[in-house]
């Protein structure tokens, strides 16, 4: 299981938000690159970077800095925020990034995501987010009506990389995943997914790590700024036969 640690980009910054809100934002690096290489270094061979504010503008915001830690040797990431064009992900692709999250448009323009992922099979990972149990949308800022099993059913036929499943109201909470949303995510997908939102203990890994064969890995992020969980303990966890926890 992968153990992916995650670097959100507003106005150049590296921040983390509470429950979604454009207004609720902690910053915790002015340097993003240098975060990145932070991570690599304490053991994190994956990133899950967003660009917040491409997530609401529609279009993105960070290329270069996203480009600059794509680059690094011995690192892959995936990207998301503000990708509703297929040239995006191109753009993407070319400076080095290993997969795309296509979100809002997966819901308002399902013939772009069929597109995405025909055109970059295995590189196009769905950016399921969901609040009260319903999709959110254009950057978490709407919420429709559709839940997440609809949703499955209209990209059933679609060659993803994955799903990545966010419970908002759990996102930079340190509160804990909502299990039971995953764990019925994982069973209702039709492709591998990666949990998201309220990860804070080693506890949290070991119960996101038995909960379900179809969740290939978990993304981390106030709960690694905030020290709350311990990097290479964590990947201890997902590494090791059983996921047990680290001896004391």
């Amino acid at each position: 299981m992968l153990l992916i640690p995650a670097i959100d980009l507003k106005d150049g910054k590296c921040v983390r938000l509470r429950q979604g809100a454009m207004d609720q934002v902690t910053r915790y690096s002015d340097d993003p690159v240098a975060m990145a290489e932070q991570w690599q270094n304490l053991g994190a061979s994956y990133l899950h970077v967003v660009d917040l504010d491409g997530a609401v503008t529609g279009c993105p915001q960070h290329l270069s800095d996203i480009e600059a830690i794509a680059k690094r040797p011995g690192l892959r990431i995936q990207v998301g925020g503000g990708i509703r064009q297929v040239s995006t992900i191109q753009a993407y692709l070319n400076a080095g990034v290993d997969r795309v999250v296509v979100g809002t448009a997966a819901l308002r323009n399902p013939e772009f995501l069929a597109q995405a992922a025909t055109t970059f099979p295995g590189k196009v990972l769905l950016g399921l987010d969901i609040k009260n149990g319903c999709v959110a949308v254009q950057g978490w800022t709407e919420v429709s009506s559709m839940t997440p099993p609809q949703l499955f059913e209209k990209v059933w036929a679609l060659p993803l990389a994955g799903v990545v499943f966010t419970d908002i109201s759990k996102d930079g909470m340190l509160e804990g995943p909502n299990l039971l949303a995953l764990k019925e995510a994982a069973q209702a997908s039709p492709v591998p997914v990666i949990a998201s939102g309220g990860v804070t203990s080693l506890q949290d890994v070991q119960a996101v790590q038995a909960l379900h064969a179809n969740i290939s890995g978990m993304i981390i992020g106030k709960a690694l700024y905030e020290g709350t969980l311990n990097l290479p303990e964590a990947l201890k966890i997902v590494t090791s036969p059983g996921g047990a926890l680290p001896r004391c």
